[in-house]
């Protein structure tokens, strides 16, 4: 036997961040779980497919994380704007020729599948901001209008481009990603409080001008959802309703009446945690909560233990990226916040989600693999 091949995996073993392993698996296991009792209903289901392809969309994920793992993340910072003025190009055209579907054109019709690029922009833009932002120092009085100007002219191209497809929710991902990315590496006050000024400005003038009517009926239903409890505000009450009766320790694996019933929409993706909260009650709702607490504190301490700052701010913009998406969907399926069609990461449904997160963390998996000198 090969003495080199043998040491090699134990290199191989003794790098790789098995803590982050374990909590992605953890909710990977949660959201399987899940899925299956939102697709495998009494009613007749059209979706009980969606679980076997979930399986195969994790296969796929696994494979994407370890090879990010084994890929020097270095080589990201040499092709950064490459990678983000593909995809670029992407958004641009899927503005002008994507498919259309729901009234939104978002995605690009590659036979098999429907590749979105809005989604492997928010990497794009992670991967961009760390290369800029790895030049700066975060001590002293802060980034200034000089150092700002390229990452928010960075920022505003995808942004726009997303809001015309219009998906207002992704666009708003992609500015909160990029936004904490650049106050992580610490602002001048000044700045910050005329950025709040312009906000109080802008808000009311994007409301009347900027918005479309089911995005402005979006927000009035969060706001008063009974008002129309059985149009716009339907989604909101059900998903309250069944996060409120799981109470302390849930209803019991697949008795619960809004997701077995089919009251609840979307149970499968954007109202996944609605399913888990019903069945799982407070108790299942904590342990999902404390998974990703775990998963923010990991991606903190490998950050921490990266060689370079650009390998720290790769793994900022991730925990920034998981957590965004994870407050934003539980926050709507509890009342907190509008509905937007933000997925729960690891947990939900969905592909595209998928590999985007898990090639996410395969690259903070990467910077935590070459945080040993030998």
């Amino acid at each position: 036997m090969d003495i080199s091949l043998v040491t090699g995996e134990k290199s191989f073993f003794h790098k790789v961040d098995w803590t982050l392993v374990v909590l992605i698996l953890g909710l990977h296991g949660l959201g399987l779980i899940n899925l299956y009792s939102a697709t495998h209903g009494p009613l007749d289901q059209n979706v009980a497919g969606l679980f076997i392809n979930q399986g195969i969309w994790l296969g796929i994920g696994w494979t994407v994380f370890f090879t990010m793992t084994l890929m020097d993340y270095s080589l990201l910072n040499r092709i950064a704007y490459v990678v983000y003025f593909l995809n670029l190009g992407a958004l641009l055209y899927v503005t002008l020729f994507g498919k259309v579907a729901l009234g939104a054109q978002r995605w690009i019709d590659l036979g098999p599948f429907h590749y979105q690029p809005s989604e492997t922009m928010k990497l794009a833009m992670i991967v961009v901001l760390a290369k800029g932002l790895s030049r700066y120092s975060v001590h002293g009085k802060g980034l200034g209008f000089q150092e700002l100007a390229l990452p928010l002219f960075l920022l505003a191209l995808p942004f726009g481009l997303v809001v015309e497809q219009p998906d207002l929710g992704t666009s708003m991902m992609i500015t909160a990603v990029s936004v904490s990315m650049i106050i992580f590496c610490k602002v001048r006050r000044s700045i910050i409080m005329g950025a709040a000024l312009f906000l109080a400005i802008a808000i009311p003038v994007a409301w009347k001008y900027g918005l479309h009517d089911y995005q402005r009926n979006r927000v009035l239903t969060f706001l008063s959802p009974n008002n129309d409890p059985r149009g716009t505000g339907y989604n909101s009450i059900q998903s309250r309703i069944a996060v409120g009766s799981g109470q302390f320790f849930g209803k019991g694996y697949r008795n619960g009446t809004q997701s077995q019933l089919e009251f609840l929409p979307e149970r499968h993706t954007d109202f996944i945690f609605s399913v888990l909260s019903e069945e799982w009650g407070f108790v299942g709702s904590l342990l999902t909560l404390g998974l990703f607490a775990g998963l923010f504190y990991t991606l903190v301490r490998i950050a921490s233990g990266a060689r370079d700052k650009f390998g720290a701010l790769l793994c900022v913009g991730i925990l920034f990226y998981v957590f965004w998406h994870m407050f934003v969907n539980i926050g709507m399926v509890i009342g907190l916040l509008p509905i937007v069609g933000i997925p729960l990461p690891l947990v939900s449904y969905g592909g595209s989600s998928m590999l985007t997160t898990m090639t996410g963390l395969g690259l903070a998996s990467s910077v935590a693999f070459r945080r040993y000198i030998f």
